[in-house]
Formats: structure tokens, sequence, C-alpha cells
């Protein structure tokens, strides 16, 4: 029975990851030995997620139990985008967050998606990337009107300038605005990097 659960779960992930392209790892921390990343990490793929390690052993670690690590890696994703999740209903029911007792946290593809109840989540399973995509115009639809900069973090090039319309981005439950869509694979292969630029342009809170 559990060979049959951990095998169904690991197929909605990479369905899941087929049909979005899944968010960057966004964690500073090696998921197996909890130390800083550096500049050159590696990436894998693993159940239909992106993830950083420290070094190819400690990916190889990961692979060969990812059970021993993954909900470790779900809470500290789920802390890190608390703060920024944009919706206080479920996407799936509508039905208020917490009107049903405590929200269930589910991490797809390294992005918290939030259900009323345990009885949303198969429903968010058959057609995920149409909840998602809810999830995105929600992220930009609040935070777009304080978003802190006038320029692309990426190019340092002016937002709305020569280059057209600005091209808005959800990560981790946060929009980054680009000037182009040349920007979106610099932003993805290395997130961090350009998150910490708006938090340091984001106001004091």
């Amino acid at each position: 029975m559990f060979a049959t659960t951990r095998f169904a779960s690991l197929f909605f992930f990479v369905a899941a990851l087929a049909s979005t392209s899944g968010d960057p790892y966004l964690l500073d921390i090696d998921p197996v030995s909890g130390e800083k990343l550096g500049e050159n990490p590696v990436i894998v793929q693993a159940e239909g997620r992106e993830l950083r390690f420290a070094s190819q052993a400690n990916a190889d670690a990961f692979k060969a139990d990812p059970a021993k690590y993954r909900a470790a890696i779900d809470e500290k994703l789920t802390q890190q985008q608390l703060p920024f999740y944009p919706l206080d209903t479920c996407p799936v029911s509508s039905a208020k967050l917490g009107g049903m007792g405590k929200p269930v946290d589910v991490v797809v593809g390294n992005r918290l998606v939030r259900f009323c109840c345990g009885g949303c989540k198969p429903k968010f399973e058959k057609d995920p990337a149409t909840f998602l995509a809810k999830l995105d115009e929600a992220v930009i639809a609040k935070q777009k009107p304080g978003y802190p900069l006038g320029t692309c973090v990426v190019s340092g090039d002016k937002l709305g300038g020569e280059m057209g319309k600005p091209v808005d981005v959800v990560i981790g439950n946060r929009l980054v605005r680009l000037c182009c869509s040349d920007c979106i694979r610099d932003l993805r292969a290395n997130p961090r990097k350009f998150l910490a630029k708006l938090d340091a342009a984001a106001p004091a809170k």
C-alpha cells in the first residue's frame, strides 16, 4: 500500500511539473546537510521539482531516500512563502481559509498552495495548471500596485521602456517584473540573487 501511495504521489508531482514549469528552488540551504548554498550549487530535478545541493554527494543522498528530507523542505518553503501568499480563500472551492479548520498547506513544484480542506487537493491534482494560473493572477493583482522597482531586476533597464510592456513572472508566490522575456532564464537560474534586489528595494515594514 505504501509503495502504491508513494508512486501515485510521485506521478502527481511529475505531472504537475510537465503541465507547468515548476518554480526554482528558493531556499539558501542544502536540503540534506543544511549548509549554505554557494554560487554554483548542484541543480537536479527530483520528484517533479527543482532542488539545489552543495555537492553531488548530497544530491545522491536525497535521491536515495527523498522521504527522509521532503517534509523539512516543504516546511521551510511554506514558512518562506506564507508572508507573500495572496489568497485568503481556497483556489479550488473559493471557501474562506480557516472556515473549515486549519488550512491544508501543500507544496507543488516548490510553490505553496493552500486549501480549505483535504478534499480539495484531489480536485487540484486533476488540473493543477488551471489552479496555479489562478494563483498567479492573485499574486500579480495583489503585489503589482506596490511593486517597489521601476527597473528590471536582471538587466537594470526601465520597465515599460524600449523593450515594451513589462513581463510579469511569479516565483515562490512573489511577483517579479522583467523588461522582457529574455530575462526569465537568468531569473530562474539565480532567483535568490534577484529576489534579494527586490527585498532591498521594498519599503521597511
